[in-house]
């Protein structure tokens, strides 16, 4: 959803603002909403005060930007940009219960005409979002420039072996998908602490069938999460981490097959509006440090067609993807002030 307040030059393009307002089950208020509702106090100000600027200003929410239901993550503002095709997006099918994005969109009223992608790109986008991690908080720093984005690779592991009896059936001659997801999960954080530097990597889901106390599983369906700094880096990641279910595989006489949920380079931000929002926030008297962001957002998307920048407010002991989530009002505010002057600057003021 896209709304614009207009311009005092009808051929300009939209200076816009956004984020998401979609969460994960266990998510907080303050994920997405905050640069969605940073957005419309910006327009609000600008309407209160008469300020008219050059270019438009849009707000924007992106569907599906966590991709927790729907894969990959990000969707919504994939598809607008051009990377995916609307058909296919609406196609996808969730992993729980089979329930297809169109229909679902339908369902709830969010099956709007807009074209996708869009006929033209904005003229810059600004994010302004919570950290979602402890960095901010832990140098007593109020905003984050935000240099660029982590690559994503998600992957979705089906490990099939022989369902038997727990009791009756020898270590020997088990084939325990069971024990090949325990594995999994502890080399891959092995694998992260090993690379150092930003290598993380997380096991966010694992189901087990038949899932009984007394038999050895059947199937286990589980998912990886690895994540860099560094494409090359991430690279070398996948690939060790390949090799060695390739090895737990043929250990444990099971198959393995693998299925890619979203693969998404690192993304570097404009340079200039990096500069932009550090200077922005310097100037309003705020401690500020450069940061990438170790979570996938909407603006990695954006910076496909467009100069693009994040605004980073703390998170208060580092929790997002938590009902404890939580940012304090000052620094909420900080943000907001920061956002502000930033699409001020860019979209430049007339009267």
């Amino acid at each position: 959803m896209i709304g614009t307040r207009a311009g005092t030059d009808p051929s300009a393009a939209p200076v816009m603002i956004g984020s998401h307002i979609d969460t994960v089950r266990t998510g907080g208020r303050f994920d997405g909403n905050l640069g969605v509702l940073g957005g419309l106090e910006v327009i609000e100000l600008l309407e209160q005060h008469g300020v008219r600027t050059t270019h438009p200003v849009s707000v924007a929410f992106f569907t599906d930007e966590e991709g927790a239901r729907f894969q990959p993550d990000m969707l919504g503002s994939l598809v607008y940009v051009g990377g995916m095709a609307l058909e296919d997006a609406l196609d996808v099918c969730a992993a729980d219960d089979g329930a297809r994005l169109g229909d679902e969109l339908t369902r709830i009223g969010y099956a709007g005409p807009t074209p996708c992608p869009a006929a033209a790109a904005p003229h810059a986008f600004v994010e302004l979002h919570i950290e979602q991690g402890p960095v901010l908080e832990d140098e007593g720093v109020t905003i984050g420039a935000v240099t660029g984005v982590q690559g994503i690779s998600w992957t979705e592991l089906t490990i099939t072996g022989q369902s038997a009896h727990a009791g009756t059936t020898p270590m020997r001659l088990r084939r325990d998908p069971g024990y090949v997801a325990a594995a999994i999960n502890t080399g891959v954080r092995a694998l992260a602490k090993e690379m150092g530097a930003s290598q993380v990597a997380t096991v966010g889901r694992c189901e087990f069938s038949p899932n009984l106390v007394n038999v050895v599983p059947a199937t286990v369906t589980m998912t990886v999460d690895l994540r860099n700094t560094d494409e090359v880096l991430l690279q070398q990641a996948e690939s060790v981490f390949a090799a060695y279910t390739d090895a737990l595989a043929e250990e444990e006489c099971v198959t393995i097959e693998r299925r890619t949920l979203a693969r998404f380079e690192p993304v570097e931000f404009h340079a200039a509006m990096v500069d932009l929002v550090e200077s922005t926030a310097q100037r309003l008297g705020h401690s500020t440090m450069r940061m990438p962001s170790g979570a996938g957002h909407d603006a990695q998307m954006l910076a496909r067609v467009c100069p693009t920048a994040m605004v980073f407010v703390p998170s208060v002991n580092g929790l997002s993807h938590n009902i404890a989530e939580h940012t304090s009002l000052a620094d909420v505010t900080a943000g907001a002030d920061v956002l502000l002057q930033v699409v001020l600057a860019i979209a430049g003021v007339t009267s």
